[in-house]
């Protein structure tokens, strides 16, 4: 998660790269990746999802790239949890004469996820996780959620999990495919959905408290000020 990165992202990923070294360097890491299917497409400055967290080229060649990573990616994502020969799905940044088939994403990791049960079907998969209420919150059954950096839809949320399908094709061309019981995710919740909720709290937080502003959304209060 590149802290300057202000790029936008599909989820649908382009390619699966490989970790091919990482050279820590204090509080800064470089990660070095294989990709040849889109590093000689590259250049120094680009933004790319690195399953999920948004990162800046600092070198390229024809089959591989590196990125360098800060402290606050490390603990915030799976990224610090990554060794050589570590898998990644791989986006490149948006066009902005392209068409939009996934949903908008960022690529600013909200946190991790833990995979809690996988059920096989003939064909489809279907994945379930823990996740705690920071990200709950932000997710919604019939909704948008990345799962590093892959754009799925929410069949089923609970106080405590939430669920997604996974058709052949996603099966196939990226990661999850490789997921276990226990394993960790990236998680982007849909930037839209926090939008709304941020000028839900602030507009209801001005109006019960004079101007202060707090997390204050309620199910009353959407039924007082004529949302529902």
């Amino acid at each position: 998660m590149d802290q300057g990165c202000v790029f936008m992202f599909t989820g649908l990923i382009e390619t699966i790269g490989k970790v091919s070294a990482i050279h820590p360097r204090g509080d800064v890491w470089q990660l070095d990746i294989e990709a040849p299917r889109i590093a000689g497409e590259l250049r120094i400055g680009d933004s790319v999802s690195i399953s999920g967290a948004c990162s800046t080229v600092i070198r390229s060649d024809d089959r591989s790239f590196s990125i360098e990573i800060m402290e606050e990616t490390r603990k915030k994502t799976k990224l610090g949890d990554f060794k050589n020969g570590s898998r990644v799905n791989l986006e490149r940044a948006m066009r902005l004469d392209s068409r939009l088939d996934g949903h908008i994403v960022s690529g600013h990791i909200d946190g991790l996820a833990m995979v809690s049960k996988i059920e096989t079907y003939s064909e489809t998969m279907k994945y379930f996780f823990n996740a705690g209420p920071d990200i709950l919150s932000g997710i919604v059954p019939k909704g948008s959620v990345a799962i590093d950096g892959i754009s799925l839809t929410v069949i089923d949320v609970t106080t405590d999990t939430f669920s997604v399908g996974i058709i052949p094709t996603t099966i196939s061309e990226t990661t999850l495919s490789e997921l276990r019981e226990g394993d960790a995710v990236n998680i982007e919740t849909d930037i839209l959905g926090k939008y709304i909720t941020k000028f839900l709290n602030t507009r209801f937080s001005n109006a019960d408290q004079g101007g202060e502003m707090k997390n204050s959304l309620t199910w009353d209060k959407l039924v007082k000020y004529g949302w529902v």
